[in-house]
């Protein structure tokens, strides 16, 4: 019986943890879990204060050195400081084509970590999502479990069974509320890439 109930006050301490998470900041974006505002796109003319792009846009992909370089750049595990030496190195030979490779190379990076970005939010809102299920899961079997609990006689069978099963749901959960703390981050940090790769470019360009 002991064991059963702490079993119990813990699925009901991460269900308690669930609502937490379940009411969202904005309510534009109910499956935003994250503490930070939700920022669909990032504003071109947020990170590019630089000449007009004109159609580098649709281009970038077309030059095979730009879009080797955008990959390369648009990796995280890239410490920045490499990225903007890399910039620097790759500007500096470009001669006449400063201007276009620059413009090339600006373009190539705003889609890129922008996609990247995307995908980490919408991750972030199907974990939301599952959380939500989890949490009801969760709060189901914590009802059911103080039923059997409370049975004369409990069928102790079941009460472990049941006991453990919520014991995994619990961690589950918990290891996923952990993981979307950390992984918040992430959009920001992409922003933060972006803009600095931008005034990177822009640099070079003046």
């Amino acid at each position: 019986m002991t064991k059963g109930w702490h079993i119990s006050l813990g699925a009901l301490l991460a269900v308690t943890l669930s609502s937490q998470v379940a009411h969202a900041a904005d309510p534009r974006y109910p499956d935003w879990p994250c503490a930070q505002a939700k920022v669909p796109e990032i504003s071109l003319a947020a990170v590019w204060a630089g000449p007009p792009l004109d159609d580098a846009a649709s281009k970038w992909k077309d030059d095979q050195k730009v879009s080797a370089l955008v990959a390369r750049l648009s990796a995280r595990r890239l410490p920045l400081e490499d990225a903007q030496k890399e910039i620097t190195e790759f500007l500096s030979t470009a001669a006449a084509d400063k201007a276009t490779r620059g413009k090339l190379l600006f373009a190539g990076l705003f889609d890129s970590l922008n996609a990247q970005r995307n995908s980490v939010m919408n991750g972030l809102e199907r974990v939301m999502r599952k959380q939500r299920e989890a949490a009801e899961k969760i709060r189901a079997d914590t009802l059911a479990l103080q039923a059997l609990q409370d049975a004369t006689p409990p069928d102790q069978t079941k009460v472990d069974a049941l006991g453990n099963q919520l014991t995994w749901e619990t961690r589950i959960f918990e290891d996923r509320r952990r993981v979307v703390k950390f992984v918040c981050e992430v959009p920001t940090a992409i922003d933060q890439r972006l803009f600095a790769l931008s005034r990177t470019i822009q640099q070079e360009l003046d």
